[in-house]
């Protein structure tokens, strides 16, 4: 059994670079066009440098933590400090007893 371990690590790299390729959008793809890095995982996928050239090379750089929506990214609302805060305005508008 572990004689097999190599083969599915290498195929569950192979899997994940990808799935990851396809999911990401054209926009955030570097170095090559999205179809390109397709070609490279499938063909290159057994020796492991189409899969590795992919999270090196071609996936874009994720934000680090404490990424805030004045960089231009969607956060949740429950992580907004803008949002919160709006939702303090709305309740004292609301608030009979704050008259």
């Amino acid at each position: 059994m572990l004689r097999y371990l190599p083969f599915l690590l290498v195929l569950a790299l192979w899997i994940y670079a990808f799935v990851d390729c396809l999911n990401t959008p054209e926009e955030d793809v570097r170095g090559m066009p999205k179809l390109a890095w397709v070609f490279v995982i499938l063909l290159f996928g057994e020796v492991l440098v189409g899969p590795v050239a992919w999270l090196i090379a071609g996936r874009a750089r994720r934000d680090p933590e404490g990424a805030t929506a004045a960089q231009g990214r969607w956060i949740a609302p429950d992580d907004n400090p803008e949002f919160l805060k709006s939702l303090n305005k709305d309740d004292l508008k609301d608030d009979p007893k704050a008259e």
